[in-house]
């Protein structure tokens, strides 16, 4: 879906995936693909591979998509628009769409994201405190990630879209729209409960904006 996307546009664009410790043919398959750059990280983690990725690029914005995601049309073409139309923006993002879940677990995330977003007016325009991002779909300027320093590898799994939000939102724009939806796999949804998993990302996020740190620092590592 990225390939594709991609090739709707003439933009200056580059692939990086990032091979993490991966047991399965991801390598095998990816390495037959044409234009795809893949390299290896071999510390296990999310924040690892964000950082892997981001140094083995060379664009100036730089899209952290997930492995199970689909790039739904026009993806690109908003958020190209929307870094062309404000300079001062350094980081985009938007909701997930989980496209194998039921429809009522769909609405029910699709309210929970409503919640988020009166938190995230409130942290951004009101307290002045934060962003909000959502991890497997975001992106970020190069020189803004350099400004922070990089993404926090001491964050395991939980909280690091937060941790980045938080800190980029210093230098720059944080804006996080309905319009930049992002297909993706439900599938730790399923696996942990969507109650359970409810709470742990609010309280992911809440806990970095607050102390600075997640609020659970273990995770599950979920495959299908």
């Amino acid at each position: 879906s990225v390939q594709r996307e991609i090739a709707r546009y003439d933009f200056d664009t580059e692939i990086v995936v990032v091979n993490n410790n991966s047991k399965d043919r991801t390598k095998e398959i990816v390495g037959r693909m044409p234009g795809v750059t893949i390299v290896d990280e071999t510390q296990k983690g999310l924040v690892f591979a964000r950082k892997c990725g981001l140094e083995h690029s060379t664009g100036e914005l730089i899209a952290n998509i997930d492995a199970d995601v689909v790039v739904p049309e026009g993806w690109l073409s908003t958020v190209m628009a929307a870094f062309a139309r404000d300079p001062r923006l350094v980081a985009l993002s938007g909701p997930y769409i989980y496209h194998d879940l039921g429809l009522v677990r769909r609405i029910l995330v699709r309210l929970f994201y409503y919640l988020g977003y009166v938190g995230y007016i409130l942290n951004s325009k009101v307290f002045r405190i934060s962003g909000m991002l959502q991890g497997g779909n975001f992106i970020v300027r190069r020189d803004a990630m350099a400004k922070i320093g990089g993404y926090d590898t001491r964050i395991a799994f939980y909280g690091e879209d937060t941790d980045v939000a938080k800190r980029i939102f210093k230098v720059g724009k944080v804006l996080w729209t309905f319009q930049l939806p992002m297909y993706t796999s439900g599938r730790r949804l399923r696996e942990e409960g969507l109650a359970t998993m409810g709470i742990k990302y609010a309280m992911n996020h809440v806990w970095p904006i607050f102390f600075s740190k997640p609020f659970t620092t273990v995770y599950k590592d979920i495959r299908e």
